[in-house]
Parts: structure tokens; sequence; C-alpha cells
């Protein structure tokens, strides 16, 4: 009797169906981890996901924070420049912009940015001189405030604005003849009689401003007639002006 069922079960386990082998992925699935472009793919994986980390810390609610600060700028006059930096702060924060202490209004002139999801930034248009000084971003909200600076530095090639006016003058007086200029950095100036450089002394010398040069000829004598000179001169360029002095 167990010899036959014995028998019987090895039957039965003889008809039973074999297990299939998996069959292989159809063609064009197959994933090779060294192949660049899936390598490239799970780089942009990572990062979309290390953003969506960031953007979801940037969330916490607390004060604001300077994440990354603001950096001096240097523009040519009559461009543009830009002042950034990244911040955390939620709820949104109250953004101000100011310029030496004084706020700056979005307009024409000042445009106030803000890039998603944590950059905020200010646009100076027309560079020019008078927009030379020190910037200052004010972040604010029901938590708390906090402000960065950075300067804004202008490049204005050496220019003459206004030369020195041709003029007659009596034996004896003082004369001075007067030029505006302007230039950032700051230009050399100098004078020339007839092309040649003027060298000072207590009766003839020249002094320089901010933005003015005078040169300054007392007891004009008639040997201190003819054509003067003043020319201006920095890293980025130079200019020259005229003026005749006749002595009657």
């Amino acid at each position: 009797m167990l010899t036959l069922l014995f028998h019987l079960s090895c039957s039965q386990m003889s008809k039973a169906a074999p297990k299939k082998a998996a069959a292989p992925p159809p063609a064009g699935f197959t994933l090779d981890i060294n192949d660049p472009q899936v390598q490239n793919a799970a780089i942009r994986i990572q990062a979309s996901y290390r953003g969506h980390r960031s953007r979801k810390e940037l969330k916490e609610k607390g004060p604001p924070r300077v994440l990354q600060n603001l950096k001096d700028v240097v523009l040519i006059e009559g461009s543009a420049a830009k002042l950034e930096c990244r911040i955390s702060a939620f709820p949104d924060p109250f953004i101000r912009w100011l310029k030496d202490g004084v706020e700056l209004k979005d307009g024409p002139k000042y445009r106030y940015v803000f890039e998603d999801p944590d950059i905020v930034a200010l646009v100076v248009r027309d560079g020019a001189l008078p927009d030379l000084g020190k910037y200052t971003i004010t972040v604010k909200n029901p938590f708390g405030e906090c402000s960065d600076s950075a300067r804004l530095l202008i490049e204005v090639p050496a220019k003459i604005k206004k030369g020195p006016d041709s003029t007659k003058a009596k034996k004896g007086t003082t004369v001075n003849l007067t030029a505006l200029i302007s230039g950032e950095p700051a230009p050399d100036v100098g004078w020339a009689k007839d092309g040649e450089d003027i060298e000072e002394d207590d009766r003839l010398y020249y002094n320089i401003g901010s933005d003015s040069t005078t040169l300054t000829i007392k007891k004009v004598t008639p040997a201190d007639a003819g054509k003067y000179e003043v020319f201006v001169e920095n890293s980025l360029g130079m200019d020259q002006s005229f003026a005749r002095l006749d002595v009657i």
C-alpha cells in the first residue's frame, strides 16, 4: 500500500507544469545604467528633488534671512546695473530698497525684480555719476527683519563738460580760466600754454575740484597772451578744450 502511494505521488509530481522562465523585456525597454543619457536623467531628477526640498525648507515660518549677500557692482555710464541677493522668508516679506538711506520707488529709473523662488533684485537703469553710492535691501515679515548692503560703482570716461571761455585782460590784473569736468575714476588734469605744459609758481597755478578746474594767472603781462589748453584723462578716456587769452 505504501509503495502504491509512493508511486502515485511521484507520478503526480512528474505531471506538474514546469515553471516558466521570466520573459525578456520588450524591445526598447532595456535600461543601461552606464548610458550617459540615463545618468544625466538621474542627475536632473536628483536636482529637481533637491530644489523641491530647498523650496520646502524656505517656506518654514520664521524671520527673514539673507542666504546670499549683495555684491558691489561696477557699470559704465549709460548702462544698467543689477543688484541681487538670495533670501529666505515665509510668509512673503515686504521688500524695500534704499540708496544712501533714502528709499527708492519702483519705476522707470529703479525696477524691483522678484525671481522665483528666492532671488530679489534691484535694476538701476541709465547709470550715471549720481547713482554712485551705497544700496541697501530690507526684508521684513511678521516674524522679523533683516538687511544687507552693497555699493554701486560707476565708471565714467574723463570729459570736459564745459571748457574755459576765451577772454581779454588788462595788464596787471588777475585772470581765472575755469573748466567743468567729470569722470570716474577721478581724472588726471593738466594745463598747457601754446602746447607746453604749464609749470606752476606763486603767480601762475591751477587747482582741481570734484567737478571743475581753474587756472589762475596773477599780475597778467603781455607774455601771458596765448592759447591755453586744459586736458583730462582717466582709464576710460580723455578730453581737452582750448581758450585764448589776449592782454590789452
